[in-house]
């Protein structure tokens, strides 16, 4: 299983922006390139959903509520997904979640807490 460690979450007013960072462990170097990507985030009371994937050509796909605000990226070298998020609404809190899978692997991170409140 991939153990990923994601940060960047916090409180941020309506309108901020804020950037999350997903990191696998120096262990799966050699296979990061071969992982898809992807974000999920859970609201209070909500189900998880998958706000923003990348795949390992960098094709990207992203839930309609995020277009034109969040963009997902990857740095293989770095083995990091990053999710860049603009414009953001009191709806966007949820706890962001990283996710990674390939044929052989798969695993998420803990979660990371983003807050968007006045």
């Amino acid at each position: 299983q991939v153990r990923l460690v994601e940060s960047g979450g916090g409180l941020v007013q309506p309108g901020g922006s804020l950037r999350l960072s997903c990191k696998a462990p120096t262990t799966i170097l050699s296979v990061f390139n071969t992982l898809n990507m992807a974000w999920y985030r859970q609201a209070p009371g909500k189900e998880r959903e998958l706000v923003a994937e990348i795949t390992t050509g960098r094709t990207t796909n992203y839930v309609d509520s995020v277009k034109g605000r969040f963009t997902i990226s990857r740095d293989n070298g770095k083995r990091s997904v990053y999710l860049q998020m603009n414009s953001l609404k009191p709806d966007d809190t949820a706890v962001y979640y990283c996710y990674a899978a390939s044929d052989r692997t798969n695993g998420w991170g803990e979660g990371t807490l983003v807050t968007v409140d006045s």
